[in-house]
């Protein structure tokens, strides 16, 4: 008897050891939605999973389960990259995206590191970074690869090892030019221009359909969708967002727009519905940003929610947002697939959200609004030379906006009596009151220009309930002519090439009067010289940094160029706010830095993304600056609005949680939660979805400026997301984290 024992328990254990392939192999049938295989969970963008073993009873025993650290932004020295990445799971493996745009493979359980892919292995390949916000996994047998891109490169990576796979495009990798235009029709070579994906494609069948992001300046590509074949490479269909000659829409531009103008581009992602064979986009403004004189029209296809045939990329129908925008109004996160109940039947609806606080919820089929919108007058004057505002802009009657949308003194704050003296001199001295209001060179406050809604996007359940978080953050914008040189900077081809790749977000590099109360969302370069020397400039430049894209695009020599221009600051007096129309002033050359129409130099330019705060650096309207919302959108109606993240030292001094900026969506679960970090403070939460009521929170390792996931191996569910930080000017971070319930005995 003892040696049948004997050879029984052998046999079991020789049995085990080799059924045993790794760590995180499934005991059972994993439940449905045990892993997180797409950008927002799924091809229908839901951020939704049906996973409840943690749920309104247990969330308040989760603890940390795992860490790994790329081993990248460790430096306090250095001002690192973030991690904007939502990470995906598959058969147990995380695979995500270090802050200097490696890709990684991990153990879903463990954290444990399987392979990583470096892009910039070969120093033949410059870095380039920008923000990633997540892959692409597609499997046919064995047969399985991650794509994902960095700066104009597409890469299909084998999901397995982390090697490229040769046969796709060359030697896996596919240039993200092909497909957007072509240098006979366009007039001008693509090839140098700015063309990136910040956030990943969607999968139909063998076909990977891919956005962009492009410039927001003159030297704009134009924002074309492209499917490539998911196994070669190939170019398979593009969709022209500002039409060509004889294409729909084409007669919404001045005739020669498309060879000189570009934008509208779907940079924030799309969704795809396999049953219809139909992808579902949103995309942004068209260039250049805050000046439309060369774009008189709506300017289809820009600020559209478009549904396109995704075997063919015909267009099905499209629904635009913002006519002629004039705001930066760009459709900033990824539609979402719903199904809601209309009259007693269900409808499967597509929801957007919008920057200005909007949700449009239209038929996925038609495109027609399933609540009514209303084409509402608006400013058309007074406008800037040349420039012809659109009279009307759609306005959905329900749901109600979920961020601020009028600007009046009560709505400044009242922190301190001195904050509001400070904020409402700078109020009253600027032009305000519609959001629609043609920009000018006096200087304006606007709402909308960055949410509103951001790239995190928006959960939700299969109740047809709606999250998504907001802003409320004021901005201050001033056109200036720059045709009009300021007194004591040199007039030149760097003055024109910073014009037209820098300006949109730097402003002019110098410090205006709106310095004083307000905050530039980008540094300020008046004197970047005493901090940075001209190689690390340079340098810069190539590779890009945090927000910033990599400007390798355009001739080193042009660069260089930039450069010279940006330390001839440090040696003028800084730059005044009416520097535009000093009476020292000399002209500067109008004429493109290029081909006859292209680049494009418009005549007005913007003071750079500043936004508008008081003198301790809060914002300058009254909180709540951050919310989450529940939205019904079977009726229309909120369920709860609450304040999302708080400023501690504020707490501390007995004011309410204000809500903060927040960058990052959110995760709904059937267990009744919704977890969402994003916030200024570095916590994640757990709110309860029917309520809003906080049940967990966890201070991260760094700020997590990503949206969670969740996931299931062999029966324990985990929450897991990027802490990479560095947003706001928070300290920097590297790494992915896991939590889940405690092991059972």
């Amino acid at each position: 008897m003892k040696l049948v024992n004997t050879l029984f328990i052998g046999c079991v254990l020789l049995l085990s050891g080799s059924m045993r392939v790794s760590d995180t192999q499934r005991t059972a049938d994993p439940p449905a939605g045990a892993d997180w295989p797409a950008y927002g969970g799924n091809k229908a963008g839901n951020r939704y999973s049906p996973l409840a073993q943690i749920n309104t009873r247990t969330v308040k025993q989760l603890q940390l389960a795992w860490t790994f650290d790329t081993g990248e932004n460790n430096n306090p020295a250095e001002r690192g990259m973030d991690i904007q990445c939502q990470p995906i799971v598959v058969n147990g493996i995380l695979y995500g995206t270090t802050p200097r745009m490696k890709l990684f493979a991990v153990d879903a359980a463990t954290g444990q590191k399987r392979w990583l892919f470096d892009p910039f292995a070969n120093p033949e390949k410059k870095p380039q970074f920008h923000p990633l916000r997540g892959v692409v996994y597609w499997a046919d047998g064995a047969d399985q690869r991650i794509l994902y891109s960095v700066g104009s490169s597409l890469y299909a990576i084998n999901a397995q090892t982390g090697a490229p796979i040769p046969n796709f495009g060359t030697n896996g990798i596919v240039d993200l030019h092909d497909g957007v235009g072509d240098r006979e029709t366009l007039g001008h070579d693509l090839q140098n221009l700015s063309v990136r994906a910040t956030t990943p494609g969607v999968i139909y069948q063998d076909l990977l359909v891919m956005g962009s992001g492009v410039s927001e300046g003159g030297d704009a590509a134009p924002g074309t969708i492209r499917a490539y074949n998911v196994r070669t490479g190939k170019l398979t269909w593009a969709f022209h967002t500002v039409p060509l000659p004889g294409e729909y829409g084409y007669e919404t531009w001045p005739k020669d727009a498309y060879r000189k103008l570009g934008g509208a581009n779907c940079w924030a992602g799309m969704v795809v519905d396999d049953k219809r064979g139909i992808v579902y986009a949103g995309t942004g403004s068209p260039s250049v940003d805050f000046y439309g004189g060369a774009r008189a029209g709506q300017n289809l296809f820009a600020n559209c929610i478009l549904a396109l045939n995704a075997r063919t990329g015909e267009r099905i129908w499209h629904f635009q947002t913002i006519h002629h925008d004039l705001w930066d109004r760009d459709l900033p996160c990824p539609p979402n697939l719903l199904t809601v109940r209309q009259n007693g039947r269900l409808v499967d609806a597509v929801a957007q959200a919008t920057k200005d606080g909007y949700v449009f919820v239209l038929d996925r089929e038609t495109g027609k609004p399933l609540f009514p919108v209303k084409e509402v007058p608006v400013p058309t004057a007074p406008a800037l030379p040349g420039e012809q505002p659109w009279p009307t802009q759609p306005v959905p009657t329900k749901p109600a906006p979920f961020a601020l949308q009028d600007v009046t003194e009560a709505t400044l704050t009242n922190r301190t009596p001195a904050a509001r003296a400070y904020v409402l001199e700078r109020f009253r001295n600027s032009r305000r009151g519609s959001k629609y209001m043609p920009p000018s060179e006096e200087g304006s406050l606007f709402l909308g220009f960055g949410g509103g809604a951001e790239w995190g996007g928006t959960a939700a359940d299969p109740d047809g309930v709606l999250y998504v978080n907001g802003n409320n953050m004021l901005w201050w914008l001033k056109m200036r002519d720059s045709r009009i040189q300021p007194a004591g900077v040199a007039v030149g081809r760097g003055a024109s090439l910073f014009n037209n790749n820098c300006s949109v977000c730097h402003g002019l590099g110098g410090k205006s009067k709106a310095s004083t109360t307000t905050a530039q969302a980008y540094p300020d370069l008046t004197e970047v010289g005493k901090r940075l020397d001209k190689q690390q400039i340079l340098e810069l430049l190539a590779s890009g940094r945090g927000r910033m894209p990599s400007f390798q695009h355009i001739p080193r020599e042009d660069r260089e160029a930039i450069v010279q221009f940006l330390l001839n600051l440090n040696a003028k007096p800084a730059l005044t706010a009416s520097a535009a129309v000093d009476v020292h002033a000399v002209a500067a050359p109008a004429s493109p830095v290029g081909g006859r129409d292209f680049p494009y130099v418009p005549p007005y330019l913007n003071n750079g993304t500043t936004q508008f705060r008081d003198q301790d650096n809060y914002p300058a309207v009254k909180p709540p600056w951050g919310t989450l919302n529940a939205i019904d959108l079977n009726t229309g109606e909120y369920r709860w609005k609450v304040t999302l993240g708080e400023y501690p030292e504020l707490t501390r001094q007995g004011i309410a949680p204000t809500g903060t900026e927040n960058h990052g969506g959110p995760l709904v679960t059937a267990g009744g939660l919704l977890f969402i970090a994003a916030t200024y403070d570095e916590n994640l939460r757990a709110f309860d979805k029917q309520t809003g009521r906080v049940l967990w929170r966890y201070r991260l390792p760094a700020g997590g400026f990503a949206t969670p996931i969740t996931y299931q191996i062999n029966g324990r569910q985990y929450v897991a997301i990027a802490a990479g930080g560095t947003r706001y000017g928070l300290k920097s971070g590297g790494s992915y984290v896991a939590f889940a319930l405690p092991k059972r005995p």
